[in-house]
């Protein structure tokens, strides 16, 4: 017998079967898993382009639409007019509209202007010019009908362009440093092995149906700059003292309604090793992931139930086949990973990092800014996992020009404190998981805070993180200030509002380790109340803080409850 069949076969049973397929077989325990076994998420796309685009929105069958469309990045997008109180209430045909939501994928958030300026036409032609830059280094588009799918995939495809299991059960987008290949600081570049997992096993059947979406970041930035802490899979660049340049392996990170941080598994792994050591980690969570229930069934429960030990052993064992090395944690980030402003290369040439509101954008502009890179021969675009946008290789005579141009498209280089701290997930306006608006609701606090808080000229940026639900895709736990869209009362009535998280925050030169944001009990704000809040409590803040060093986070975890009303 093998040493990984003995693995197997003396793996702890539970009472109850937890849907495991290397413990328990491949018996669907439930709706999901049934259908995903019965015709896997990938097959769709023939259907889509020879049946649903020639008969329309009325001609899907129910597990596509609202299963595996996903698989190639659609979701239906919410009906407008439907209040966010009646989210919880309605069956999802009922929220849905006819129209979806497609999420251009960019691993690496590395695009061309020939790229961009794809994705802008087709935005302008068929989204009514919605534009979205995701804090996962994606573009989302609306307003798109099911017929023109054939055409806008025609056209992605010819530019190297997918929308290939960009949500879904499957391997999303990975992250990777926007500055990678051109830093000066950068300690590896990793873009070859973030292409190469992309070109070998995107699409690939292996890994098309995991027990729940699988997120992967991998940087060789010294700023941390793919959040991390957060994603199942992380790689972090560093070098370790015997072995040379690499990568410290992290595990099990998710947010949520059941916030996790990842953890290390304490080994070292090269370059040359990521595409192997990706497929390992993700055969082990497609074997070994729990599948009996959806909210149990990310890396991160995993995790907790086998600890970074067990886990680690047996990703050796059953999956790699050999040891990785030991290796000690990298080096504390050492600046900002959003890298808004302007930076020079390692050539010599510039990169000029720009925040849009919360990420939104439209087909026009994103049009525009690939017109004007390319004016000035800065063929590459960078999007970040803070909504933000880069243009690499500007030449330093044109600089001033391209943040004027930049500018000119909605796009800050010099943005306020608030601008560049804030981010905002889709909201109300498209969600159909969401209760409160969003972005408009951002947009107008930053305005607000502009004015309200221009005269703190010292003040070292506040994060804001705004979400319309609780599930976190604005990461809310680890803001300084996270707000979680709900109903509260005011006045004796519902009104859209927020649950206000305190204190969250990755890793930075301000703080030594990650932790999560601190909830008060009845600490609840209304959306119209939002710009009050903050500066109310950031004057607070600022009056009680120990010294100019004490950032935001700590003050707020060692604050009175009464301070942080």
């Amino acid at each position: 017998m093998t040493a990984s069949s003995t693995a197997r076969t003396t793996t702890a049973r539970t009472a109850r079967p937890n849907g495991q397929w290397a413990v328990d077989g491949k018996a669907p325990l439930n709706h999901n898993e049934a259908w995903k076994a019965q015709d896997d998420g990938l097959s769709v796309r023939e259907r889509i382009e020879t049946i649903y685009a020639k008969e329309g929105f009325d001609s899907i069958a129910d597990d596509d639409l609202h299963g595996r469309f996903r698989w190639w990045g659609l979701y239906t997008q919410r009906k407008p007019g439907i209040d966010g109180g009646r989210t919880a209430t309605l069956e999802p045909h009922e929220l849905e509209d006819r129209y979806f939501m497609l999420r251009v994928r960019v691993d690496g958030g590395a695009l061309s202007t020939e790229q961009l300026r794809v994705i802008g036409q087709i935005s302008t032609e068929f989204a009514r010019g919605s534009a979205d830059i995701t804090d996962r280094q994606n573009i989302q588009l609306h307003w798109i009908e099911i017929e023109n799918m054939p055409e806008i995939w025609r056209r992605l495809e010819a530019v190297g362009l997918k929308t290939t299991e960009a949500c879904g059960d499957v391997p999303r987008v990975i992250l990777g440093s926007p500055v990678a290949g051109v830093a000066k600081d950068e300690i590896i570049d990793p873009t070859w092995a973030i292409q190469e997992i992309s070109r070998r096993f995107i699409g690939d059947p292996e890994f098309s149906n995991l027990p729940r979406k699988y997120k992967t970041a991998i940087t060789g930035h010294p700023s941390h700059d793919v959040v991390h802490e957060i994603n199942d899979l992380s790689f972090v660049g560093m070098v370790h003292p015997e072995l040379g340049v690499g990568f410290d392996l992290w595990v099990g990170g998710a947010l949520s309604v059941v916030p996790r941080l990842g953890e290390r598994l304490g080994a070292f792994v090269t370059e040359a090793q990521i595409p192997e050591v990706w497929v390992a980690v993700t055969s082990l969570f497609r074997d070994y992931g729990y599948r009996r229930l959806r909210n149990k069934a990310r890396m991160k429960f995993l995790l907790a139930d086998w600890g970074p030990a067990k886990l680690r052993q047996v990703l050796q064992d059953e999956f790699l086949g050999y040891k990785l090395p030991d290796g000690p944690p990298a080096p504390p980030p050492t600046r900002s990973g959003d890298h808004v402003g302007v930076h020079e290369q390692k050539d010599g040439r510039f990169y000029i990092g720009a925040a849009p509101f919360v990420g939104r954008v439209s087909g026009p502009a994103l049009t525009a800014v690939a017109d004007l890179a390319d004016s000035v021969d800065a063929h590459r675009i960078r999007l970040t996992p803070y909504q933000k946008l880069l243009v690499l290789d500007v030449p330093a005579e044109h600089v001033a020009a391209v943040v004027v141009g930049l500018r000119e498209n909605g796009l800050e280089a010099e943005p306020s404190s608030f601008r560049r701290a804030t981010i905002a997930c889709t909201g109300l306006e498209f969600c159909k998981l969401a209760i409160v608006e969003t972005k408009a609701t951002a947009v107008s606090t930053i305005g607000s805070l502009e004015e309200r808080l221009g005269d703190l000229t010292d003040l070292k940026p506040i994060s804001l993180n705004i979400n319309g639900c609780p599930n976190s895709c604005a990461r809310i736990q680890i803001a300084d200030i996270g707000l979680k869209g709900q109903l509260v009362m005011h006045d004796g009535e519902q009104v859209p509002g927020y649950q206000v998280h305190l204190g969250g925050g990755l890793a930075s030169p301000d703080r030594e380790e990650p932790g999560l944001g601190r909830t008060v009990r009845g600490l609840k704000v209304t959306a119209d109340g939002v710009p009050e809040y903050v500066e109310r409590v950031t004057r607070r803040y600022v009056k009680e803080r120990e010294s100019a060093d004490e950032t935001f986070a700590q003050w707020s975890h060692r604050a009175d409850e009464e301070a942080l009303q």
